[in-house]
């Protein structure tokens, strides 16, 4: 059971070009935008597209599947864990993100 606990998987398209960042030390991290859709019926019994995005983030052998293969608009699976974390900007004011740190990856369109 321990395997379910903070578990995430989705399928989306990307909703941007994902962005590649490397370190000093070699290390690599991608971040991409995932476009997950949701489809209900209103009150006059028309189906209504919901979008949710998702920030998700990537460490290690992932982002060099996600710096090779996707881009803007590919359809993908998507494994992880949630996270949160929070940070000061600027103006001092306290910022707050929510992100998935995926672990697998899956490519789903041609």
């Amino acid at each position: 059971m321990n395997t379910l606990r903070n578990q995430v998987q989705l399928i989306g398209n990307l909703g941007n070009d994902p962005e590649i960042f490397t370190f000093e030390n070699g290390n690599k991290k991608a971040k991409i935008l995932l476009a997950t859709n949701d489809y209900y019926k209103n009150d006059k019994g028309e189906r209504v597209a919901q979008t949710e995005w998702h920030n998700v983030v990537f460490w290690g052998k992932p982002v060099e599947i996600v710096e090779k293969y996707l881009q803007k608009g590919k359809e993908v699976a998507i494994s992880g864990k949630l996270t949160y974390r929070d940070y000061q900007d600027k103006e001092g004011v306290k910022r707050y993100i929510t992100e998935i740190v995926g672990n697998e990856l899956v490519l789903l369109s041609k």
